[in-house]
């Protein structure tokens, strides 16, 4: 998208009233953290936050921008304005992230700053926004087609001067061609032209170089000299006409960026589509009953709105009328509608597929997992991969070596042909293009980053791609990861003079406080049981990463005093462990008076191998990648789910400190590892691994600390997204490799006078529009795995597994494959 006009323009004040409204700010930013970092519990009212928001976080999409010298130039305007606190921009989504504090500035005054250097800002996921760049689009549509036509009359005009013989043509007639030429070329040079001049006298104001300027300069240069020679044929430049190479570079370039930008929304332009994924406004029931629309941003916790078919839902709820089936691919990973009924809950970012249903809103703005999931991608959209920085650092050396070699190209072919001097001075201000050296990383990175999000991998560092690509050993955790994330409770062994079902109400009492499977599976098996709840209340809860959970319970009843529980392994609960035991246990103890712990029960849980993970595990091994397993759980039981999935080496009884010394001990000896975790107590590991995965419904995804997070329950996903990592890196290492061989050829004989000014535009033009094409192949679906989708009927035990939350109380049959030990909550 080239500058226009209106970049220039001042904003109404009209919109600057509603820019600088704080009820406004929610539909494109967050209240955040001064390090940018998103609040605790994912609020959104900065009264809430315990005093940990001072900033916000917003996201712009801008106006007028397409090389990274543009990009760096909005970023130093925004950091210059006092009270931005970071300023993030993106020359391939042409997006920017600005924390800044209100209490300093408001929203039109940083917006403002970018208008000044030239550039437009809009609220991202704004209609308004989304209505200026169609705008832009169709003038930028209309400058290409002005400049198409004028071309074809241009070569109309110039072609007899081509294949006329000498003689054929008077001196009269040659010079009214030259007239009637001058007058196509005049409207294309004002209309088609004008953006690249207007940005590039803005450059020269403001004292900084942007791609814009050698172009303009050139364009400029050969329609002064045309007209020279027009006006003056008995001048010096009476022989330099090039109307037809003027036309014909401004149409091939106006063709290659169109080109250009429609491929990039069609690519990287995937992640936005997911973002703005909400719709603008919705209706909600009033006062007297009746549906009224409003903005999405206007509806509140405790609203009732009304969602369409057709329509995304807005915010979490529950449906209190009317019943339909959702698409929750993007949220699960999912493709298969889901039924939802009166009373099953729904959440924002799913469509509603079949029939009209009314809501109660449960959750808006950054309470729902959407706007986790939102969140995360604008951040990895607005990364910047290493060999990114590294184009973007040289981009405006760059830009100045292209000046300085037009000007010494003019100085040596000055004394010999004046004319031809400034030709050869043009095609090398045409010829260069560090475009296509700026997008060949970030184009191909999004692209990917946009494939991975449409099947269900949300990538949390670009970073992470490049790491993957290099990746030759791969690590799994055991529980939620190798084996399924529902267990079931499949007998109950009481102790102490305790029975099962208040050993079962006590240890769901703690279970229910964390996201651990074997809590999960406790805590699902007491809803089964309808144990009641709120007999027990949980005071200090401590949770110890590897090992169990301890609290103290009240009986709120009053029959009993308060007593200091503990639930976990056997090692956490202080009592022997049950060696010859089959199957997962969980044990559950009470510390006495003077501090003896008594055990009251043992809880044995099944456990399933995914069905895919052998042949996941036989995939990495084809491709090169060594497996090897770590986990919490006894080596007995880590063997016995190693010897199933096909994996050689496996460590168990490793705490969280165990594993991450064992993934330090292979890197150490100059591996690449990867970590696959369910991101509860396998942070440390995740981070200190060179690139991580975890599954997304283990954990809250602002806590997770993985590379990319599976929304999905595909393990079959990891070692394809390892395979588009690599085949993204060769894309990357093609696009660098075409930029760095087109402009080291390019560039001489556009020195030495080869290479006309048509030419030049036609190279320039492709040049950026071929490293597009190239990373447009990665949006290809990601290759397929065998084994990856089968599946087989489950059977039931004494105990249901956990229901489906979002599907009601429909129990869900555990699988009773592996029966193991405790794997550490």
């Amino acid at each position: 998208m080239h500058p226009s006009d209106s970049v220039a323009d001042p904003l109404p004040p009209q919109r600057v009233e509603l820019l600088d409204d704080p009820q406004e700010w929610l539909a494109f930013g967050r209240p955040c953290t001064p390090a940018g970092s998103p609040l605790p519990g994912g609020a959104t009212d900065p009264a809430t936050a315990d005093g940990a928001a001072t900033a916000w976080d917003s996201h712009v999409v801008l106006e007028g921008m397409h090389c990274a010298a543009c990009a760096l130039t909005i970023e130093d305007a925004l950091r210059a304005v006092p009270g931005v606190l970071q300023a993030d921009v993106s020359a391939a989504t042409r997006r920017a992230r600005v924390v800044w504090q209100p209490g300093r500035v408001l929203p039109s005054q940083w917006m403002e700053a970018v208008r000044h250097a030239g550039y437009r800002a809009m609220p991202a996921m704004d209609a308004f926004a989304r209505d200026q760049r169609l705008r832009e689009s169709r003038r930028a549509l209309w400058r290409w087609l002005v400049a198409g036509f004028c071309m074809m009359q241009v070569m109309m005009y110039a072609w007899p001067a081509y294949v006329a013989q000498p003689g054929d043509l008077s001196g009269e007639m040659e010079q009214l061609l030259r007239w009637a030429s001058w007058v196509i070329t005049l409207p294309m040079v004002v209309f088609s032209c004008g953006p690249f001049f207007t940005s590039a006298l803005r450059d020269i104001r403001l004292r900084r170089v942007s791609m814009d300027l050698p172009v303009a300069l050139g364009m400029a240069i050969t329609f002064v000299v045309s007209t020279a020679g027009t006006f003056d044929p008995a001048g010096i430049f009476g022989k330099e006409v090039y109307y037809d190479s003027l036309t014909m570079f401004v149409f091939f370039l106006l063709t290659g960026r169109w080109l250009e930008l429609r491929l990039r929304d069609r690519t990287a332009g995937a992640l936005e589509a997911v973002m703005n994924r909400l719709p603008d406004s919705v209706e909600r029931r009033a006062a007297d009953g009746s549906f009224t629309r409003v903005a999405t941003r206007r509806i509140v916790v405790g609203d009732t709105i009304r969602v369409l078919p057709g329509e995304a839902f807005p915010a979490d709820g529950r449906i209190t009328a009317g019943s339909t089936h959702a698409d929750e691919a993007l949220l699960t990973g999912e493709s298969t509608p889901v039924a939802r009924p009166v009373g099953s809950a729904v959440t924002a970012g799913s469509y509603n597929l079949q029939a009209p249903v009314e809501v109660l809103v449960e959750g808006t703005g950054g309470q729902t997992r959407f706007a986790q999931i939102v969140a995360l991608m604008e951040s990895a959209s607005l990364q910047k991969p290493r060999l990114a920085q590294l184009a973007d650092r040289i981009a405006r050396p760059f830009l100045v070596a292209v000046l300085l070699a037009a000007a010494l190209a003019a100085a040596y072919w000055w004394p010999s042909d004046p004319g031809h001097a400034l030709m050869v001075a043009v095609a090398v201000l045409i010829v260069t293009c560090p475009c296509a050296l700026s997008l060949a990383t970030p184009v191909a990175m999004l692209t990917a980053a946009g494939t991975l999000a449409r099947h269900g991998v949300l990538v949390r560092n670009l970073q992470g791609l490049e790491a993957l690509a290099q990746v030759d050993t791969m690590v799994f955790d055991k529980t939620g990861t190798l084996t399924r994330d529902g267990m079931a409770l499949q007998a109950v062994h009481p102790a102490g003079g305790c029975s099962a079902e208040e050993a079962l109400d006590l240890a769901a009492a703690l279970a229910r406080q964390s996201m651990h499977p074997a809590s999960r599976a406790l805590a699902a098996a007491a809803s089964a049981q309808q144990l009641p709840l709120g007999r027990w209340q949980v005071t200090g809860l401590q949770e110890d990463a590897g090992q169990g959970l301890t609290a103290t319970v009240e009986d709120t009843t009053g029959a009993a005093v308060a007593r200091t529980i503990r639930l976990g392994s056997a090692r956490h609960a202080g009592v022997a462990n049950d060696a010859g035991g089959a199957a997962l246990q969980v044990v559950l103890s009470e510390q006495a008076a003077d501090g003896v712990l008594i055990e009251l029960a043992r809880f044995d849980l099944v456990e399933d191998l995914r069905a895919e993970a052998s042949a996941v595990v036989q995939a990495l091994q084809q491709d090169g990648v060594a497996v090897q397993l770590l986990s919490g759980d006894r080596r007995g039981a880590v063997q016995r789910v190693a010897t199933q999935a096909g994996i050689a080496h496996a460590k168990g009884e490793c705490t969280p400190q165990g594993k991450l010394a064992a993934l330090q001990a292979l890197q150490s000896q100059g591996h690449h590892v990867a970590m696959v975790g369910d991101g509860l107590n396998d942070g440390p590991v995740l981070a200190g691994a060179h690139v991580s995965f975890a599954f997304g419904r283990a954990v809250p995804l602002a806590q997770s600390r993985a590379d990319f997070v599976v929304l999905g329950d595909s393990l079959a996903l990891v070692p394809q997204t390892v395979l588009l990592a690599r085949r993204t890196l060769r894309v990357v290492r093609q696009n660098l490799w075409w930029a760095a061989a087109y402009n080291a050829l390019c560039v001489p004989l556009a020195v030495l006078g080869w290479m006309p000014a048509w030419l030049a535009g036609l190279g320039m033009a492709l040049s950026s529009l071929l490293v597009v094409l190239n990373a447009a192949r990665l949006a290809r679906d990601l290759p397929s795995l065998p084994g990856s989708h089968s599946s087989a009927p489950l059977p039931t035990v004494a105990l249901p597994a956990r229901p489906d939350p979002m599907a009601g109380s429909a129990p869900q049959p555990p699988v009773d494959l592996s029966k193991t030990s405790l794997e550490p909550v």
